[in-house]
């Protein structure tokens, strides 16, 4: 199906992580410009601060200011009309969790590394309601070696006392968000265009599997030529995946079966809900620079912290 939508802004450098402010404006990442930025609602964009590397998920915490998924970076290169993101730069820099002041601009680093393991390419996050956050990891491919580093999914606190892993290394985590009962934890592997859950015990803390023993639980595999990104969470519990390749969103049911909304744009990266119904969905079309709004056939579930 294809989807229906009107075009907020355009010239963006691969925008993603967008987040509905009560004033209206978008605030969300554009990693190759290295910026979080504002999208005002005359479609007009501003840039909040300069975060350097690759300022990639993004979201609200409990003080009010946003925190940032940053990669480290990423070499971009222009094809088929596309922005494309490829494997890491030369100058790689730290890959590390941030804490944006939207009033100063002012940049504080939460989270560089865990039990003395570096970070590597920190990607996606999401808040629960005790104050803590969950992020991907999404790993990194180094174009030099051709070799690929794996990733991870973590829970941290937002005062930057805590941060632990959720289980050994996974291949390519990317999107993630709560259940509407914050019970369980979606993540989207993109190389497998799988959807996993963790379900949780306590914060932080998966249940594991009898067999095999294992945390996380396969919801949904994709078939052929599809990737996954980004991800949102609606109202009845089903999850809204960023699909790349075959660029829309796929809409996944927790028992697995799904749906695929289809946008122009192979690289459609984000996908977040507001307005009063919590209908209205603003997606990120990456490749093509796009900030676009579109009204959701169902309510998206309300952040923590979120406007």
């Amino acid at each position: 199906m294809q989807l229906k939508y009107d075009v907020i802004a355009e010239g963006l450098r691969f925008p993603e992580g967008p987040i509905i402010m009560q004033d209206g404006s978008i605030v969300l990442v554009e990693i190759e410009r290295k910026t979080l930025s504002r999208v005002m609602p005359d479609g007009s964009i501003e840039v909040i601060a300069e975060l350097g590397g690759g300022p990639n998920g993004a979201a609200i915490g409990p003080d009010g200011h946003v925190y940032v998924c940053n990669n480290g970076g990423a070499q971009f290169t222009e094809q088929f009309g596309l922005l494309l993101s490829g494997p890491a730069p030369k100058d790689n820099e730290t890959s590390r969790i941030e804490k944006v002041n939207l009033t100063t601009g002012e940049v504080e680093v939460l989270y560089d590394h865990c039990d003395g393991h570096k970070l590597v390419g920190p990607n996606d996050i999401v808040f629960d309601n005790q104050g803590g956050f969950y992020f991907t990891d999404f790993g990194k491919t180094f174009a030099e070696t051709r070799t690929r580093a794996l990733g991870n999914v973590y829970y941290a606190k937002a005062d930057g006392s805590s941060i632990v892993a959720m289980e050994n290394e996974r291949l390519s985590p990317n999107g993630i968000g709560l259940s509407p009962d914050g019970n369980s934890v979606y993540f989207a592997d993109t190389l497998t265009a799988s959807l996993f859950a963790y379900d949780l015990k306590a914060p932080g803390e998966p249940k594991l599997l009898d067999f095999p023993p294992v945390a996380a639980r396969l919801v949904a595999r994709l078939p052929g030529e599809a990737l996954f990104d980004s991800l949102a969470v609606t109202a009845s519990g089903a999850i809204c995946v960023a699909s790349l390749v075959h660029g829309g969103i796929t809409q996944i049911a927790p028992d697995g079966s799904y749906k695929h909304y289809e946008t122009p744009d192979p690289l459609t990266t984000n996908i977040c809900f507001g307005g009063e119904d919590m209908r209205d969905a603003y997606l990120t079309l990456s490749g093509t620079g796009k900030l676009i709004k579109c009204r959701w056939h169902e309510p998206g579930l309300p952040l923590a912290y979120s406007a």
